[in-house]
């Protein structure tokens, strides 16, 4: 009896030696041998010269921005997408992706060096605290906002915070200071910038960027349309840079029948991981065009490339950027991380669908802006595949590899520009000032539409809100006499649909923009054909 007594005590611990011994000799027998447990392998060249410096360099060196400095130059001998965040950057870039960020619930500009409030999202944090589109920050917790300092960066660092953390704002609303207090909450960041129908069949979306929450809003938005009538659709992946692949790849689904291949992965230490069609999707029939230019990009060139080796789509636009290499996030130890690639992508027919960039990240990021001067952006005719390799669909259509997704329907860049002088005020924030301030002075009047289709289809300021434009920011430089009248109908367009975005968001923005936007109009024109 004492005897098992002393066995339970000991049992506890002899266990434990023999789990630890296992290990080692299994770990040992894996091939990993001093790369883990009881790591026998010498420090690296690295790491040697690192603790040279920290023991006998002359100065006092910060060894964490050596760090960092070792860390990006390493990355920047691999590829142009493997990229390295240090602890202060990383919360940003993972919050560009998360569809979310805590904050106010409020979107600002900064006019005459003061932070404006031109947006306040409806049952937010502001919303709550009665903070108004045209209400001023002078103060946040104390600090003030205001003077020619301030950048979106500076202003996000005060306002943003902690989802339940107080803030107070000193506001300048009607010749007099309010003080507010906000509780800070978790904002959403829709990623689908616009759904609505076009005409009784037509239904469009604009995507921005796949985060983590883009499939669920694309979903929703595509199963309002089909309850509207949709029986085709226009898909808007234009200047879409990607994001998540598995949102893409959850979008094809709902395009695709049965247990199509939409893509795979494949690395030289990663095995080959195909993506299925896995149930019955929301649109699989139906006319179905996406629309697609220079900076669509991964995800949307995964979309883009599947859908055009099934042919169930047209893609119709210029050759897309040509970025299909997979990136991983590892987190380090010092609240950093690296985003790495393990993969490429390959289209359900193998394209690849990433250009080359073994001559530098410079030349590789600067291809794209040649588009423009080599003609590929303008002429169908100039079109230039990275490779060159041709893939047949089906039905035996040529589709191309190594260089982005070619369009099936060529449009080319717009090249009609306004004076140097014009493009100046749109640049330097003076026309959107105009359309802010022009949207207090009617907010009443512009009010009145029930919907952003409803405002898209009677508004008509007539030439009221172009002579007010002109009068307010014509100077002894700047002259209205050298704008055609093309010019002058598509800068009214513009007035017209950034007075929409203060009132509905992007989605009035585009109602308006796609009127008078050729690759839109082309895409309806081949859907009626």
């Amino acid at each position: 009896m004492m005897g098992n007594k002393k066995l339970q005590v000991w049992m506890p611990l002899i266990f434990s030696v023999v789990m630890i011994v296992g290990m080692f000799f299994g770990y040992g027998l894996s091939g990993n041998k001093g790369k883990g447990f009881f790591k026998t392998d010498k420090q690296t060249a690295l790491q040697e010269a690192l603790d040279l410096i920290q023991l006998y360099y002359v100065d006092d060196v910060p060894l964490d921005s050596l760090e960092d400095v070792a860390i990006r130059e390493m990355m920047n001998q691999l590829d142009p997408h493997s990229v390295y965040y240090p602890p202060v950057e990383l919360q940003a870039a993972n919050e560009d992706l998360a569809g979310n960020f805590q904050g106010i619930g409020v979107e600002f500009n900064v006019f005459s060096d003061t932070v404006n409030i031109v947006y306040v999202i409806p049952d937010g944090p502001s919303d709550k605290a009665g903070l108004l589109i045209g209400d001023k920050i002078i103060k946040v917790n104390g600090h003030v906002l205001t003077g020619d300092h301030l950048s979106p960066d500076s202003i996000k660092k005060h306002i943003r915070g902690e989802s339940g953390s107080e803030l107070s704002l000193a506001i300048y609303r009607d010749n007099k200071i309010v003080h507010k207090k906000v509780t800070r909450g978790t904002i959403p960041v829709p990623s689908v910038e616009a759904a609505y129908m076009i005409d009784d069949r037509i239904g469009y979306i604009k995507l921005e960027k796949f985060t983590e929450s883009s499939y669920e809003e694309f979903a929703q938005a595509l199963e309002t349309l089909k309850k509207e009538g949709m029986k085709e659709l226009i898909y808007d992946l234009r200047g879409n840079g990607g994001g998540y692949m598995n949102e893409a790849f959850e979008m094809a689904d709902e395009f695709l029948d049965g247990d199509k291949l939409v893509v795979y992965t494949e690395g030289s230490n990663s095995r080959k991981r195909e993506f299925r069609c896995k149930r019955p999707g929301l649109f699989e029939e139906g006319k179905l065009v996406l629309l697609v230019d220079e900076l669509s990009a991964s995800a949307s060139e995964v979309l883009a490339g599947a859908l055009q080796d099934w042919e169930r789509a047209t893609i119709i636009g210029r050759r897309t950027f040509g970025k299909g290499l997979v990136q991983e996030q590892y987190e380090l130890s010092d609240g950093s991380a690296i985003r790495l690639t393990v993969a490429r992508y390959y289209t359900p027919l193998g394209r690849s669908i990433q250009r080359p960039y073994d001559q530098g990240k410079k030349v590789y990021m600067d291809e794209v802006w040649q588009r423009y001067s080599n003609g590929e952006a303008m002429h169908p005719d100039s079109l230039k595949i990275a490779t060159g390799k041709q893939y047949k669909t089906s039905s035996g259509k040529i589709v191309y590899g190594g260089g982005g997704i070619t369009p099936d329907v060529f449009v080319p860049f717009d090249t009609s520009s306004y004076p140097s002088l014009i493009n100046r005020l749109i640049i330097d924030g003076t026309f959107n000032n105009f359309v802010y301030q022009y949207y207090l002075r009617h907010k009443a009047e512009i009010d009145v539409f029930k919907s952003a289709e409803d405002y898209a289809r009677n508004f008509n300021s007539g030439d009221e809100m172009w002579n007010e434009f002109v009068k307010s920011v014509s100077t002894d430089s700047i002259s209205f006499r050298s704008v055609t009248n093309s010019q002058r109908e598509s800068l009214e367009t513009r007035l017209e649909a950034f007075l929409a975005r203060f009132r509905w968001r992007t989605n009035g923005l585009y109602r308006i923009l796609n009127k008078s936007d050729n690759l839109f109009n082309e895409a309806v024109k081949q859907i009626k054909k």
